[in-house]
């Protein structure tokens, strides 16, 4: 019996080339100083809160933790964006 030719296959995503030398995305000089420094005060913050019983650095009470928190949430959350 005489065996047939089959059918020609259809092209898949895998047989398709991809681009994998794209452009690497850069940090603008500033990110990382900004980066560091935000959560360097953060923690400077809180302890001269807690070590000055919290009398300094502003006379806000507890705010004072809400403050030097953000800071260090907002540095945290620059190194998620570090490339």
């Amino acid at each position: 019996m005489p065996k047939s030719k089959g059918r020609a296959k259809k092209k898949t995503r895998q047989d398709r080339p991809v681009d994998v030398a794209a452009a690497p995305q850069v940090n603008p000089s500033w990110f990382v100083p900004v980066m560091c420094g935000l959560m360097i005060f953060g923690v400077l913050w809180v302890t001269t809160f807690y070590v000055t019983s919290g009398n300094w650095p502003a006379p806000i009470g507890y705010w004072n933790l809400v403050i030097g928190m953000g800071a260090i949430m907002a540095g945290f959350m620059m190194a998620t964006r570090w490339r």
